[in-house]
């Protein structure tokens, strides 16, 4: 049991009594009133201190010591109904079994933590229509939301908009410059790939894609086909690997089985370049000797003596931290910029390009 003294005194002349004490059972919650009737105040400044109100900092001490010995917690769902804010931001992704979300979605957990905000993970797992995912964000009430899924990605971020919910996109952005955004230098990428193949002197090639929808993957595809293409080399064959493992093993094998099969393969992510990997090894051949496999990213398993896999590294710091202050200004006010901000990473050279002996 916990005893609390009651501090409302009745009228008194001279001297007063003595408080009455208010017996709590240890299941009930206690509440904003418990912490005010302990700390000798209001219920207001209680809810003043806790969201940022004015309040004395010697009041502020003693609300603070009373909850602390009533183990009070204050609600998020109360304080939201108060101030018109959860302190909640939505991140959506496809799925967490892509290597390159885990390192974005810890990174934003970091960032967001340091302005008193909180990460809120949906999963969209390629929903087969738009309903599901807007009810899921809209349902909660979230200050902003973080669209770096693939699934209708840009028509989601479009109706939070409409909705009043500040948005931006990562990663997979807006082509058509309706919602803002912020993701790695796709040109950058996949023309230094490209020129990294024309280096080692490699002509055949193919790019294994993602999905129509997902601008990374349309564009990383365009410009590392494009890059080839001036140099004078023949087309890139293009194969969608659906941004799966097995799709993507599945595909690898088929382009190995063409009479004139590349030798060099571009995978639009590092979770099907490692698939791609894989299957080139289980065709029994040897990745950087006999086929080149470079991918997008540079998750950190790509560095891995196992795969040791060549791959273009996305700052991942660099685009989450620009997403985060262009979406917290939206949230205090200010317009979120349309245009897509692109921020630049670099090529990493390994083995599954250019062969254990050169690495060594």
């Amino acid at each position: 049991m916990v005893a609390v003294p009651d501090l409302h005194y009745s009228g008194c002349s001279g001297l007063c009594s003595a408080p009455k004490l208010v017996v709590m059972s240890k299941s009930k919650v206690p509440t904003g009133s418990d912490v005010a009737r302990l700390a000798r105040v209001s219920k207001s400044a209680v809810s003043r201190a806790y969201n940022g109100g004015y309040v004395a900092p010697e009041v502020r001490e003693r609300i603070f010591e009373a909850a602390r010995k009533l183990r009070y917690r204050p609600s998020n769902a109360a304080r939201a109904l108060s101030t018109n804010r959860s302190n909640l931001i939505g991140l959506a992704i496809t799925a967490l079994d892509n290597q390159f979300y885990p390192e974005l979605v810890d990174r934003l957990n970091d960032r967001l933590s340091l302005d008193g905000y909180r990460c809120v993970l949906f999963e969209t797992r390629g929903e087969a229509g738009l309903e599901p995912v807007l009810d899921e964000l809209l349902g909660f009430r979230l200050d902003g939301v973080i669209m770096a899924s693939t699934s209708f990605a840009t028509r989601v971020a479009s109706e939070c908009e409409d909705a009043g919910v500040p948005v931006i996109m990562l990663n997979n952005v807006d082509l058509t410059a309706q919602v803002g955004g912020v993701s790695a230098d796709n040109r950058h990428g996949g023309e230094a790939v490209a020129q990294h193949f024309q280096s080692l002197g490699i002509t055949r090639t193919a790019v294994i894609n993602g999905l129509a929808e997902s601008s990374a993957s349309v564009e990383r595809t365009a410009f590392f086909r494009d890059a080839m293409l001036r140099a004078g080399l023949p087309e890139p064959i293009v194969a969608c690997g659906k941004y799966d493992f097995e799709t993507t093993a599945r595909v690898t094998a088929e382009l190995l089985r063409l009479p004139d099969r590349p030798t060099g393969i571009f995978c639009v992510t590092d979770l099907m370049a490692l698939s791609c990997l894989q299957a080139v090894v289980g065709c029994g051949l040897v990745p950087g000797e006999d086929v080149a496999i470079a991918g997008f990213d540079n998750v950190p398993i790509a560095a891995w003596p196992a795969f040791d896999l060549t791959t273009y590294a996305v700052p991942v710091p660099e685009i989450v931290d620009t997403a985060w202050q262009r979406l917290i200004s939206a949230i205090r006010g200010s317009e979120v910029p349309k245009e897509v901000l692109q921020v630049q990473g670099e090529l990493v050279i390994r083995s599954s390009t250019v062969g254990r002996a050169a690495r060594d």
